[in-house]
């Protein structure tokens, strides 16, 4: 398809961005509620449970992080390489994504089935947390092959400028997990009750089904990349390309599995209760930021199609309507958590005491939100743009320095509402940071741009 009948790049800018992202937002939303569901029915087991579920965050994170930055590589790769007609090149983007993901998965598999326990003794003596948070972290990490594989061919859609079909595979998964999470949780019929397990076996089956469903829809409705086995094969130059432009999210998330394990050693310093709310916390962050996520997912073709056929005024035109509209999303949900905390708690039934302490928690965590999400779409549009690095300052500020730094800064002062600030406080001097690499950014785009012949669409 020639540069100029692709919609990437002759579609109106907000019209496209509403076209490619709205079915991805729909998809990670779904994506976060059962995430979220997921602790709501293991909080009914216990405290420790929800504390064992919590403590398994980073290194379910972990994956997440090479999951994701190897299909950040593709999703950027992928669009540019069919905006010069290089189809062969876009399917072995493609090829080496899939082989990349069959070494991710034997490298997890294995880490995780020698080492979950020492994981979790590593963190806590306390025996119950132990044991549950081993159960869980097996299946996760024993099956992990859906998470890598799944979403390879997701981001595989949306880079073909399919983002509808990318939300159904994603939506397959979610209502797997769904529907099998109470059923294998609390036992159903000839179902036995599993508990924690059981929460784990839901997950990484719905995993797979995902996969699978975008196996299926690559497979019949995409026509732009072709997964035929002779191109399934390691090609370094393309795995350079594909971690040159995924290594900034891969840090990103991965270093929030790092953030995670120290700020939970700093909160379980506080009782059990603090660190099952920094749980909460997380998975209603992770609930309400899947949007921008989808979002992001959208915008990182248009921008990488657009960039790589110079039209600069595009670029420029989708990252002020891409921030302008995710800073207003997080306002009317800044809105939303600042009136009713308590309701929010009580889905993942919340003790007295934990009512007593979340309820001013997440008010206080929830002011985060607005200065998060400048962060999130412009760390996205850096690696889109080829100025990864900005993106990796950003990231390692925000998801380490600035947030383990203030925690640590103000667990000092032993006083739990104390503790909460240093969530938006990291946020606050992340965005700083944003704004500015922004403005060099768009000077060296303007600048560009001012340089290049006028295309017309």
């Amino acid at each position: 398809m020639a540069p100029s009948e692709n919609k990437l790049g002759v579609m109106p800018i907000k019209k496209l961005l509403l076209t490619m992202s709205i079915p991805m937002m729909i998809s990670y939303f779904i994506q976060a509620l059962y995430n979220t569901v997921d602790s709501i029915f293991v909080a009914r087991i216990s405290e420790e449970a929800l504390t064992a579920v919590s403590l398994s965050f980073p290194m379910q994170n972990v994956m997440t992080a090479v999951a994701v930055g190897t299909g950040v590589g593709i999703n950027a790769l992928v669009p540019r390489k069919l905006s010069m007609k290089d189809n062969e090149g876009a399917d072995q983007v493609a090829g080496t994504a899939l082989f990349l993901c069959l070494i991710w998965t034997i490298l997890f598999t294995t880490l995780g089935l020698l080492f979950s326990h020492s994981y979790f003794r590593l963190q806590t003596d306390n025996q119950a947390i132990v044991q549950y948070g081993t159960q869980y972290l097996r299946i996760c990490t024993g099956v992990c092959g859906g998470i890598f594989f799944g979403q390879i061919l997701e981001k595989l859609l949306v880079a073909t400028g399919n983002p509808v079909l990318s939300m159904a595979s994603m939506a397959a998964g979610a209502l797997t997990n769904l529907i099998l999470d109470p059923l294998l949780i609390f036992g159903a019929g000839p179902l036995p009750r599993m508990g924690v397990s059981g929460a784990a076996l839901a997950t990484v089956i719905g995993q797979i089904a995902a996969a699978v469903t975008a196996l299926v829809l690559n497979h019949k409705k995409n026509s732009s990349v072709s997964l035929k086995l002779r191109y399934i094969r390691f090609r370094s130059r393309i795995a350079g390309q594909i971690y040159g432009v995924g290594i900034p999210s891969m840090i990103t998330i991965g270093l929030g599995s790092i953030t995670s394990f120290c700020v939970n050693q700093i909160c379980l310093s506080f009782g059990v209760t603090v660190t099952a709310l920094y749980g909460i916390w997380q998975k209603l962050q992770s609930f309400v930021y899947m949007p921008l996520f989808g979002m992001n997912n959208g915008l990182v073709p248009i921008l990488s199609y657009n960039f790589g056929a110079g039209r600069k005024d595009r670029v420029l035109e989708a990252r002020r309507t891409a921030l302008t509209w995710a800073v207003c999303l997080m306002l009317l949900l800044l809105v939303l958590f600042e009136l009713i905390p308590a309701p929010v708690l009580k889905l993942f039934s919340a003790s007295a005491n934990m009512l007593r302490l979340g309820t001013p928690a997440i008010r206080i965590l929830s002011l985060a939100m607005p200065f998060g999400a400048v962060c999130i779409i412009s760390s996205t549009s850096f690696q889109s743009l080829n100025h990864a690095r900005y993106s990796l300052i950003v990231n390692i500020g925000r998801q380490f320095l600035f947030l383990v730094g203030f925690f640590w800064i103000l667990s000092l002062f032993r006083k739990e509402e104390l503790l909460w600030f240093a969530v938006p406080a990291a946020e606050v001097i992340s965005m700083i940071i944003c704004l500015f690499l922004n403005r060099r950014l768009n000077a060296y785009l303007r600048a560009e741009q001012a340089e290049a012949p006028v295309v017309e669409d």
